[in-house]
Order: structure tokens, then C-alpha cells, then sequence
């Protein structure tokens, strides 16, 4: 077990599935200075922690997060200066670069309230399971911001197409879970009493895969969208070529040819 102890969230470790849940149910789970900075730190934490091969990204009280806090975050803003509004723009975009960069498969169990910066937590996620009451909102024109937030420019168009983000990024409109569902936000929506059961199971599936090649495909997802077709052809070849000299891939290769299911791990 890992010895990682957060002050501003909870944080469980489920086998190999860790587990982090925000824990502010009485204000929908916002975020404060202290939770970005913690959940930013603790992605690039993860880097080094091989028992965690997936990781479930979800929220109490049968909300997901409602953005940045109002009184916490927003208020002390409009008093900073560009210098100390820039270190927080910053942070904020590490966290979604940690995430991004963190090698285990993230997914985010949506219910609820899907907010500001609660919406770039789910998109910044691998996976996304919603629930019919969810409510996803790039809200940052609502508060008189551009749309451009924490990558969102540069990520949600690449997950639901670029004229569905534009709507939702110039309107601050709320998506609901029926369009996330059609436009590929959400890999699935279910009941909400089974959302973060049915992310967990997800989550052990792909616990119990390849998991350096799992590493390898999140990877190559995230820095082939800048590669010409060519080059990333090229690219995947080399990266399956190192994963061809896994240990893993020799599992698979001996348990297929047994006509048994391979066991996977991670090496």
C-alpha cells in the first residue's frame, strides 16, 4: 500500500485501483488553492507508485465537482495582480499536465454537478462514466472568462468535435448526459447508484491488463494528436516494439498458446 496521505480529498487504495474522491459534499466538491496544488502533486506523485495501475477520479454526495469555490478561489482573484493571477493559471494547467502525463489510465465517475473546473478534471480523465441526472458545464463565460481554461481548447474538441466544444465553450451552456453519451464525452452512462461501482470495475479490468502497454497507448494518445500521419506511424512502431520486449508480452504469447488467460504483470 501507498503511504499517500491528502489533506484537502480522501484517497483509498483498492487492490490496484487508487481511488480519489472530493470530499466537500456540502458545497457540490469545490476546489480551493490547497486541492489543486495537492491533486497536482499527487498525479506527479503517481508516476513513481507501481501498485496503483488505474486510478478512479470521482466525488461525494452524488455530485463530481462544481468548479473552482466562489468565496476560496474567485473572490481572492479579482484582487490579485497579472504576476500572482498567472502563478494560478498555471498551477491550474500542471494539474491537467499531471493527469495527462500520470502513466495509469484515469476515469472519472460523473454524477451530478460536472462544473468550471470539475469539467476539465472529467475531460482531462481517459475514461468517463456519467449518469443521467449529470450536468457537464465549461462555465467559465458565465463569470465573464474566455473558454479557454486548463486546455480545454485544445482537449475538448478533440473528444466531442470542434463546432459541439465551441457551443459549449462560448455559451457556458450545460451538456447534458444524453448528448455527452452521443457526442463521445461519456463512454457510458448508467444508474447513479452504480456509476462509481461500475468505474471501479472498469478500473480492474485495466488493473489486470498490460500495464506498461497501457502506459505506452496513453501515451502515444496524447502526444500523437501533434504528429503528422506519417510520423505517427513511425512512432507507434517503435512503441510497440519496445512493449514487444515485455515480459508481458511472453505471458500472453505462453498462456495463449497453454489455451490459458494470461496474467498480467505490469513488467
Amino acid at each position: 500500500m501507498t503511504d499517500i496521505q491528502p489533506q484537502h480529498f480522501l484517497w483509498r487504495q483498492e487492490g490496484r485501483v487508487g481511488v480519489i474522491t472530493l470530499n466537500r459534499p456540502e458545497r457540490k466538491n469545490p476546489l480551493t488553492f490547497e486541492s489543486y496544488a495537492e491533486l497536482r502533486d499527487l498525479f506527479r506523485e503517481l508516476v513513481k507508485v507501481d501498485e496503483v495501475r488505474t486510478i478512479v477520479l470521482t466525488g461525494a454526495g452524488g455530485n463530481f465537482c462544481s468548479g473552482g469555490d466562489v468565496h476560496e478561489i474567485i473572490g481572492p482573484l479579482t484582487k490579485m495582480n497579472y504576476a500572482g493571477l498567472l502563478d494560478f493559471t498555471r498551477m491550474t494547467g500542471d494539474l491537467v499536465k499531471a493527469m495527462r502525463h500520470c502513466p495509469q489510465p484515469i476515469i472519472a465517475a460523473v454524477d451530478g454537478v460536472c462544473a468550471g473546473a470539475g469539467a476539465i478534471l472529467a475531460m482531462a480523465s481517459d475514461l468517463r462514466i456519467g449518469t443521467p441526472r449529470t450536468k457537464t458545464a465549461f462555465l467559465f463565460t458565465r463569470v465573464g472568462l474566455a473558454g479557454c481554461d486548463m486546455g480545454a481548447c485544445a482537449l475538448l474538441p478533440r473528444i466531442i468535435g470542434h463546432g459541439r466544444a465551441a457551443e459549449l465553450l462560448y455559451t457556458g451552456r450545460s451538456m447534458s448526459a444524453e448528448e455527452g453519451a452521443a457526442w463521445g464525452f461519456f463512454n457510458r452512462v448508467v444508474a447513479p447508484e452504480n456509476v462509481l461501482e461500475d468505474s471501479l470495475q472498469l478500473a480492474r479490468e485495466l488493473a489486470g491488463g498490460p500495464t506498461f502497454a497501457h502506459a505506452m497507448t496513453k501515451k502515444m494518445l496524447h502526444t500523437e494528436w501533434d504528429m503528422p500521419i506519417d510520423v505517427a506511424i513511425d512512432a507507434e512502431a517503435e512503441a510497440q516494439a519496445v512493449c514487444m520486449q515485455t515480459e508481458d508480452f511472453a505471458r500472453a504469447y505462453r498462456a495463449f498458446a497453454a489455451k490459458q488467460k494470461p496474467q498480467f504483470e505490469g513488467n
